[in-house]
């Protein structure tokens, strides 16, 4: 191969992206993924890993599902060679481990006879990690040693069957992937050649993820018990004694807000840690951002208080946006932390201290009550007189605290660092996913949510019975009825953390 021909040639990583649940993946195929100028990526692969590629990085949908192609794997195969080939570094997601039923193979030999360099990065197999989800371990002392992993859907091309079904009805567990369309067929062919019909047997839909159901039974019955509860693919089928244990094991299941879905209304870029909390306790997070963060139409009135910084006593940060919008602006002036030198420093709550302190500047001062009515008690035991307080916050916000902190003769100068304004998202976004009952919480923390919600949803939008309202603070509670929506969920620690434990003490032990 030429030199110049060489140097045009990229590079593909066909990465596992584990089965479902997004914590599963390796961290080298994130690194790959965070690598890669192109995704091509499947059906059953966490939307929430593509966030993970650069800004730059372009995204090509490969998925199948139900047997419909988006693309043939003629298609990916050409494709994968074609932007490599021009240079590319491609990252082939792809479910669970590429090497095991995932086709991973036929995209390796296709790359390796066109000179394309690959790498194969494992995954976490659905086969393994469902079960375990499901409270089944596919081995164990005291019930077997022997494993198989076999496809439940053969190329339909073949001419006869590659299973030896005899061989495997000596196995002690066995565990089929994609085998819910054929699932008579494995049933039959296991018990025609000997297997138990006793035997005790699962299906695991969706596994590792929100999703995930698990249906019980017998060989005999659970083709039976599968079609009257309208069983669906995608779904694990594991056979063996190892299947009672989930009795004692079940784990996945058992968690606080496990199933739940509950929707996000504050901006994307701030989710992270409701996101994070609520897998963690088991929920299906819905991004539904009402809003969007941005600049200041002008920073006038911010440059103007900068260059009287030292003259300032006290700066009060009510959010975690007013800080990071204040401390850009103070770098993009030529600025920096030496010139807080001698300014005490005042956040609304904890979530706006730590941002603070994680730029390592000590806050001076945190009201016990985390809504504006608190800073100004908490400032009550302050001399203020003469003092001058800079308070930079949204452009449209309540006037609790200059009104009241200049009640105690300080000098507050309000400046708008950061505005909010309607997010690009749509009534069509959401509604399907109430009309299907997806949807079991909307939350709201802050009345700017509250407010774009009933603006994108209509004016008359009145949640599903099922639905809870979850929010955060007597404030946001206020704008929430005012908005004609009931509150069923609040604590009065106004934090993200606090408003989950909420959601978990609403449910947890109650009918849903």
């Amino acid at each position: 191969m030429p030199a110049d021909k060489k140097k045009q040639t990229g590079k593909v990583y066909i990465i596992g992206a584990g089965p479902g649940d997004p914590d599963l993946i390796t961290v080298k195929g994130l690194r790959c993924i965070r690598e890669a100028d192109v995704l091509i990526y499947d059906h059953l692969v966490s939307e929430e890993l593509l966030s993970h590629g650069r800004d730059s990085i372009r995204l090509i949908y490969a998925g199948k599902q139900g047997g419909d192609h988006t693309l043939s794997q003629d298609e990916i195969n050409r494709r994968l060679v074609e932007e490599a080939g021009q240079g590319k570094i491609v990252a082939r997601l792809k479910g669970g481990d590429p090497f095991i039923f995932g086709r991973g193979g036929e995209e390796a030999e296709v790359l390796a006879k066109a000179g394309i360099p690959f790498e194969i990065v494992s995954g976490v197999s659905s086969a393994v990690a469902a079960p375990s989800y499901a409270g089944i371990p596919l081995t164990h002392r005291g019930y077997t040693s022997t494993v198989a992993f076999v496809t439940g859907h053969e190329d339909p091309a073949k001419e006869k069957s590659d299973i030896d079904w005899g061989a495997l009805c000596g196995i002690g567990t066995l565990v089929f992937l994609m085998g819910v369309k054929n699932l008579p067929k494995i049933v039959a062919g296991l018990t025609a050649h000997g297997k138990d019909p006793g035997t005790p047997a699962a299906l695991i839909r969706w596994g590792t993820t929100s999703h995930q159901e698990t249906l019980t039974g017998t060989l005999e019955n659970i083709a039976q018990r599968a079609e009257e509860n309208k069983f669906l693919p995608p779904a694990v089928f594991v056979v063996g004694r190892v299947v009672d244990l989930r009795e004692s094991l079940v784990w996945f299941e058992n968690k606080p807000l496990f199933g739940k879905g509950v929707v996000i209304t504050r901006p994307e870029a701030q989710a992270g840690e409701m996101r994070e909390l609520l897998w963690r306790h088991g929920a299906r997070a819905i991004a539904f951002p009402t809003i969007d963060i941005v600049p200041p139409e002008n920073w006038q009135a911010l440059d103007e208080a900068l260059k009287c910084l030292e003259s300032y006593r006290w700066i009060i940060f009510t959010s975690a946006n007013g800080v990071r919008f204040f401390f850009r602006r103070l770098r993009e002036t030529g600025r920096d932390l030496r010139d807080l030198k001698g300014i005490r420093i005042c956040t609304i709550g904890p979530a706006t201290a730590a941002t603070i302190e994680g730029m390592g500047i000590r806050v001076d001062l945190v009201p016990d009550s985390y809504i504006s009515e608190g800073v100004v008690r908490a400032f009550e035991k302050h001399d203020l007189k003469g003092c001058r307080i800079l308070l930079p916050r949204a452009e449209t916000a309540r006037d609790v605290i200059p009104e009241g902190l200049a009640g105690l003769g300080a000098a507050v100068d309000v400046v708008t660092v950061y505005r909010t304004v309607a997010s690009d998202r749509k009534q069509e976004d959401l509604a399907p996913l109430l009309a299907a009952g997806e949807v079991d919480v909307i939350t709201f923390t802050s009345p700017s949510t509250v407010t774009h919600f009933m603006q994108i949803m209509g004016r008359d939008f009145a949640p599903p019975p099922q639905v809870r309202i979850a929010c955060i603070g007597p404030v946001t509670a206020a704008a929430v009825k005012k908005a004609g929506l009931p509150v069923h969920i609040m604590r009065e620690e106004f934090t993200v953390p606090g408003l989950v434990a909420a959601m978990i003490e609403y449910y947890h032990g109650k009918s849903t």
